[in-house]
């Protein structure tokens, strides 16, 4: 997915200051705005960055505008933990996150086929 990171960004600041979170990530079209946080420290957590690209995926389908206007009247209507965009954001980077895990405990572990193992096949003399 094509996105661009704006680090120091106007637009999140605003957020930060609405939302009084120490650090925000917003997406504005194919942009995430970032504030009170680097982009290496943001794309370290990749459920974040999931999230995020969640939003991105929103504002595709929707249009930019419509999506704008969309949010902004959910917002309104149920506020934002439960904004309907918000809910499906969290859960894909919940989703993301137990998939990483997933995978680290597979690449971890021993998971026989079932099949069974060869043998020594050294001959007794």
């Amino acid at each position: 997915m094509d996105f661009k990171i704006v680090e120091r960004s106007f637009f999140a600041r605003i957020a930060r200051m609405v939302l009084k979170s120490g650090n925000v990530a917003m997406v504005l079209g194919k942009q995430i705005h970032l504030s009170g946080v680097d982009r290496e420290t943001f794309l370290r957590d990749e459920g974040w960055v999931a999230h995020e690209l969640c939003h991105i995926r929103q504002f595709q389908e929707h249009g930019y505008v419509r999506f704008l206007w969309l949010y902004l009247r959910e917002s309104m209507r149920v506020g934002y933990y439960n904004n309907k965009y918000e809910v499906e954001a969290r859960e894909a980077g919940k989703k993301h996150v137990r998939h990483l895990a997933e995978a680290k405990k597979a690449a971890g572990s021993v998971n026989p086929s079932g099949l069974p193992l060869p043998a020594d096949s050294k001959k007794k003399v």
